[in-house]
């Protein structure tokens, strides 16, 4: 896995297809017994980036930049989705807008039924796929040829929409090249590949290294069989096979082909955006200087991050960064600063998880505290441990105390799976903190009815309660029995 500490502020030239999406949300009903078609009465409209807007959102989110070069119309909706790309951060300046050619809009209407389950009951496409004419792909290649020197990556992604015809998509592989600018493609589900001959890596899913290469994929063998074909065919310097929940599949020039496998099991809710998240990490990565393996590995993580998310939203780099600490083992990654902390809590509210506090010196780690916290766990989805400061901990305890420094109790609470967060507080009790985090829980150990905080936590609908502690446990008992030379129990 590449250090995430390589990864720069880059900036992307996006050559694609733009999308808006529109979303119409209502209720699904009958007008009467006996009509035999349901009507949907709509209740709500929202639009969203699509196609490669999906990666021109994704960039930024991953702390880079993105120019936007492709063909919109003149009409209302491109002026919908020129705004919902300024608002994720892209630049939408160099999209051509043509009065012949309507924005291309996906129209998705939503129903729930029995006003409880959301289901699409239909797409309804509006766009126009010609290929583009000469002086428009004259136009789009000037434009994005005068950006090149400003770029660190290229991007190009195709949905067969038309702006890929065979000869710009060569001039544009070619300018970059020229300029010395890696080519990264994820490509139209087509049977020939050979317009992309010279990018620098192509990213297929299964189905269209099928389709492209001739080969039915059943196993490593075909994988391996497949890429090698399309390498052939584009004389790429990778191929990147991504494979759904089996991860992904990558070939380089001069080395053997390998898996890239996720790392932990995906709670899958919605597939939205996937391939285009994986995409925009693997040129963030490349143009940040990782190797063709550590950005596979990185795009691998970014994908799988998107599928646990409903709709598509980008991955933001804080977000990569801590779930490439949790891969790696390094669990003091769970220790942030309140600030950090704060943005962590807020993302996972938004995802309808419940937090869960609790605070203590945690002083001499043991198993009462593992059994404690385990249990507190249990209470919500995301469980927030805040530490006294060595600091806090001499002004409670006394000069003798802690025994463990704050950094090494932060890291050995971190280590336990059931912990989420840790976080050091300097105050003498934790009700700074809990009025900026709002937990919806507050948890201490104790037989005591007086937790520290309660009020706060109740103020906005949350609870206190208390948990006993493992009688016999605490770490005044194991330091008396160290000094005193008594046998553990």
């Amino acid at each position: 896995m590449a250090s995430i500490d390589r990864l720069r502020a880059v900036k992307v030239a996006l050559v694609g297809d733009f999308i808006l999406d529109c979303y119409v949300h209502g209720n699904v009903e009958r007008i009467s017994p006996e009509a035999p078609v349901p009507v949907l009465r709509s209740v709500r409209r929202a639009g969203s980036v699509g196609g490669a807007g999906n990666v021109a959102a994704a960039v930024p989110a991953l702390g880079g930049t993105c120019w936007c070069f492709g063909v919109v119309g003149h009409d209302a909706q491109a002026q919908e989705l020129s705004k919902l790309l300024a608002e994720a951060g892209a630049d939408a300046a160099p999209l051509i807008r043509l009065s012949d050619r309507p924005t291309a809009v996906k129209t998705r209407y939503v129903g729930l039924a029995q006003h409880r389950h959301a289901q699409q009951i239909l797409r309804v496409d509006e766009e126009c796929v010609e290929p583009l004419s000469e002086p428009v792909a004259d136009e789009l290649h000037r434009r994005f040829a005068a950006t090149l020197e400003q770029a660190d990556v290229v991007v190009l992604e195709d949905y067969n929409k038309g702006v890929f015809t065979p000869a710009l998509t060569a001039r544009l592989i070619a300018s970059a090249r020229a300029a010395g600018k890696a080519v990264v493609v994820d490509p139209a589900s087509i049977r020939d590949f050979s317009k992309y001959r010279g990018a620098t890596v192509i990213k297929p899913n299964r189905y269209e290294a099928a389709t492209a290469s001739g080969v039915n994929i059943v196993d490593d063998a075909t994988l391996d069989e497949a890429a090698r074909k399309l390498m052939e065919i584009t004389q790429a310097q990778a191929i990147l096979i991504t494979l759904d929940k089996e991860g992904a599949y990558l070939l380089w020039a001069g080395q053997a082909g390998r898996r890239v496998p996720h790392h932990r099991p995906r709670a899958v809710y919605d597939i939205t955006g996937a391939g285009d998240e994986t995409l925009a990490m693997l040129a963030v990565a490349l143009a940040s200087g990782c190797d063709y393996a550590e950005s596979a590995d990185l795009a691998n993580v970014a994908g799988g991050l998107e599928v646990e998310r409903r709709g598509f939203v980008p991955v933001r780099r804080e977000e990569l960064i801590e779930e490439v600490q949790r891969m790696i083992g390094l669990r003091g990654g769970k220790v942030m600063s309140r600030t950090r902390l704060a943005e962590e809590v807020a993302r996972r509210r938004a995802v309808g998880q419940t937090v869960v506090f609790t605070n203590g010196c945690f002083d001499l780690l043991h198993m009462g505290h593992v059994r404690y916290l385990q249990q507190a766990r249990e209470l919500g989805g995301c469980l927030i441990v805040a530490i006294n400061s060595d600091a806090s901990v001499q002004r409670l305890k006394g000069p003798s105390r802690p025994v463990i420094g704050q950094s090494e109790r932060a890291e050995m609470l971190g280590a336990l799976e059931c912990v989420d967060f840790v976080t050091v507080f300097d105050e003498d009790t934790p009700i700074p903190l809990l009025e900026l985090l709002r937990p919806e829980v507050l948890v201490k150990g104790g037989s005591t009815d007086h937790i520290v905080g309660r009020e706060v936590v109740e103020a906005h609908g949350g609870r206190a309660l208390c948990m006993p502690l493992v009688e016999g446990l605490s770490t005044t008992t194991i330091i008396d029995r160290i000094v005193n030379g008594k046998a553990g129990i």
